[in-house]
């Protein structure tokens, strides 16, 4: 007797939107049926009358090959015989209510088609030949809060591409070799991709996804993107991937209307449709849609080994008010706003992925102040890992746009994030969205004249890695892309011919080194006792002062940031013990383009209290420069 693909118990599962390995029984299977190779397709369409699979291998004719319901569990499924890899597919679905009739792509596809054409393609997911064991098993101290986290933000389609063919995208496998080359190079732990999973519309950068489970083959095929996160992990590099479980788009093919009903979107346009972004949103209330998403959230964790989630517009997600006008949204079932489905969701998710796969990250990309985001469902928060500090970066750009001579007016710009950095476990984001939709790019936005903005944007990154918090950089920022991104065409490489933007790149190299080599910069990132301000009120000298400390309390690195164009000589700031205090990295040195102020190597301490402290040291804070001090051994804090 042959073993059915879907059994009863997983038609129990399904039914009650229990079954966490979806991905394995629903879709398109490569397997054998009584010595017969072909594929197996299941597909939930609960609404239907009647379900067929079509294809190149039946001139996609919709009465050659219907599928066969369980109707306990909306299931359909079939057995094709002597289809093989790469053939393409779409379901033929006949609702039983409307009379509507349509033909979709397969939502647990593996690959699909390079748009505009829309087909699911069958893939091998499973064979392939891991080489990443020693990452695996060291990855969960490597997440940890206090374990220096770099991430280098990248979108695959336009980080590099090859102008003498065409402008061609590199493949996945191309990919894998130069990304890690040059993420190495640059000190950086992680790569952050933005969304890989099939999408129609290059212009959404991947946010409106289409085939959750599907890594787009603009770039190759399943393979080739494992190779490309095995590389990366071979080379000590984590790969976290952007998800998008907030809004999918209303293509024709997709997800949206599936089966003559708002199966996977909630009927009523006041709940299920973005207004700001034209897409559909996810009915969490729906056993079998959280079914869905948590699914495709193990899915990338298990069959891809990917170490991390950055989950897109959570707030979205939290608010049911979101991006909406009075009259325009549903208040919850205690009158209020806050949408009490997303939110159970959210807490389900993160539990799920963390109880299956605890070494990962799961990172939120929540824009509002909802408190407990990165705090434990048990106490009452999200369950998250981390969340982005997206005020912290508003305010500091907000702040460094304005001329130097009007700083000492928005100086609460500097100190305000300080006032709830311990709130959350942050992570320090200059992001895609920084650079893009008429921003204009980092570099543009630094006041002064050609070396200043260079200047400005070195002191950013400085206090950037002094400022608790993990890092995230998007590609092009790192060398001072002056043109504000363009997905549809590779980073500005050629500026590296130029010592200001070689530069900088080594600045960034550097704090990546600097930042991976000081324990005092990640151990206690998410503790209080981790910061400590000697001077944040000189808003007349636009000057901060911090320090930084590890869990060694002999350990400590103190941190002088001028944000003016005005070198400060003598300038004195308070320190904690007496002894030489070695200058370790000053963001004016010429070999990052700057004017070549500084301290000689560094400066003794004085008996002389200052700023609460017994001793006192007399530096030179070069011109809008950073500048970091660590005391050498000997002496007493």
């Amino acid at each position: 007797m042959v073993t059915p693909f879907v059994t009863e118990f997983d038609l129990h599962l399904l039914a009650e939107g229990n079954h966490y390995r979806t991905y394995e029984k629903l879709g398109a299977h490569l397997t054998e049926r009584d010595g017969v190779r072909g594929v197996h397709f299941a597909v939930w369409a609960p609404n239907a009358e009647q379900v067929s699979v079509i294809g190149g291998f039946n001139d996609w004719r919709d009465d050659r090959n219907r599928m066969e319901n369980h109707p306990e569990a909306g299931i359909w499924e079939t057995f094709v015989a002597g289809v093989e890899e790469g053939a393409l597919y779409k379901y033929h679905i006949v609702s039983r209510l409307g009379g509507y009739r349509g033909d979709k792509a397969d939502p647990y596809g593996f690959a699909g088609e390079i748009r505009p054409r829309t087909a699911s393609k069958v893939a091998r997911i499973d064979g392939y030949e891991w080489n990443d064991a020693e990452w695996m098993k060291s990855r969960e101290g490597r997440h940890a809060p206090d374990a220096p986290v770099s991430i280098y933000e990248v979108h695959l389609g336009s980080w590099m591409r090859v102008p003498e063919e065409g402008n061609r995208w590199l493949t996945y496998r191309e990919l894998a070799v130069r990304l890690a080359d040059y993420v190495s190079h640059l000190g950086y732990t992680h790569v952050e991709l933005l969304p890989v999973m099939e999408h129609p519309f290059d212009g959404s950068w991947g946010y409106q996804t289409v085939g959750y489970f599907a890594p787009t083959s603009r770039f190759g095929m399943p393979r080739d993107f494992q190779y490309l996160v095995d590389h990366l992990h071979q080379r000590g590099i984590g790969v976290i991937l952007d998800w998008t479980p907030a809004h999918f788009p209303a293509d024709e093919h997709g997800l949206g209307f599936f089966d003559g009903t708002h199966l996977y979107e909630h009927a009523d346009p006041k709940q299920g449709r973005h207004p700001d972004w034209d897409t559909l949103v996810f009915n969490y209330g729906r056993s079998e849609v959280r079914n869905f998403l948590i699914s495709n959230a193990l899915f990338w964790l298990d069959k891809y080994h990917v170490d991390g989630l950055r989950v897109d517009a959570v707030a979205s997600m939290l608010y049911l008010d979101y991006g909406r006008r009075e009259g325009e949204w549903i208040p919850n079932r205690h009158g209020g706003k806050e949408n009490i489905e997303a939110i159970e969701f959210l807490r389900l998710l993160t539990g799920k992925v963390y109880g299956e796969f605890p070494g990962v990250m799961m990172i939120a990309e929540e824009s509002t102040a909802w408190p407990m985001v990165s705090r434990p469902v048990y106490a009452g928060g999200l369950g998250f890992g981390y969340k982005w500090n997206m005020g912290w970066g508003h305010d500091m750009l907000e702040y460094m746009r304005e001329a130097p001579i009007h700083r000492s007016h928005h100086h609460d710009r500097i100190t305000f994030s300080m006032l709830y950095a311990f709130t959350e476990n942050f992570i320090l984001p200059f992001s895609h969205d920084e650079v893009a939709s008429g921003r204009g790019s980092l570099m543009g936005r630094m006041p002064g004249d050609g070396w200043q903005k260079f200047a400005n944007l070195r002191l950013l990154y400085g206090y950037m890695y002094g400022h608790p918090g993990k890092k995230l950089m998007f590609m092009g920022c790192e060398f001072g892309q002056w043109e504000e991104w363009n997905h549809d065409a590779s980073l500005e490489w050629r500026l590296l011919e130029y010592p200001m933007h070689s530069g900088l790149q080594r600045w960034v190299r550097d704090l990546n080194t600097f930042y991976r080599g000081q324990r005092a910069l990640y151990e206690k990132d998410a503790e209080a006792g981790g910061f400590e301000w000697v001077d944040c009120n000189d808003r007349q000298q636009s000057v901060v002062s911090f320090l930084r400390r590890g869990k060694d309390p002999g350990e400590a690195l103190l941190f002088v940031c001028n944000f003016t164009p005005e070198p400060r000589h003598n300038y004195r700031v308070g320190a904690t013990a007496a002894g030489f205090w070695k200058e370790v990295l000053n963001s004016d040195a010429p070999l990052y383009g700057g004017s070549g102020q500084g301290n000689m190597g560094g400066v003794e301490a004085s008996p002389l209290p200052m700023h609460g402290r017994p001793f006192s040291l007399s530096i030179t804070a070069p011109p809008l420069g950073v500048v970091v001090f660590e005391r050498q051994p000997g002496g007493e804090y």
